[in-house]
């Protein structure tokens, strides 16, 4: 019987030392990304994201001037309208880093023109 338990007891301590090596694993594979590269958050960055392939966790990081810019997290309506729904997440700091959630993230500058003038990215993650 006291065998029984110390094998039990052993299986219990691998099964928690393996959960947190995975998750110490999937918290080191997130990526950060610096939306539009060098030249950061601005005019026509929409095809920013081609060719780039996202996770959930990961990290957009947006540099711009927030004295003329913004980012503005919408829905598909709001990205593809270049309007902001009601209660969506204004950033105004000028280094916002936001995590991606999984599925589809969409992004806009919502000072007037901004976004129309492509502003704007729609990010998928996996």
């Amino acid at each position: 019987m006291a065998q029984a338990r110390g094998g039990a007891m052993a299986v219990a301590a691998a099964t928690v030392v393996l959960y947190l090596l995975l998750s110490h694993f999937e918290l080191a594979q997130a990526a950060t990304y610096t939306v539009g590269g060098t030249g950061g958050w601005a005019f026509n960055v929409a095809g920013w994201t081609k060719d780039k392939r996202f996770k959930a966790g990961d990290t957009l990081v947006f540099k711009y001037s927030p004295s003329i810019h913004n980012v503005v997290a919408v829905n598909r309506a709001g990205y593809s309208s270049c309007t902001t729904p009601k209660g969506a997440k204004v950033y105004q700091s000028g280094k916002d880093q936001i995590k991606l959630v999984k599925g589809q993230n969409y992004f806009i500058c919502n000072y007037s023109g901004h976004c129309q003038a492509g502003m704007k990215i729609a990010v998928t993650a996996a």
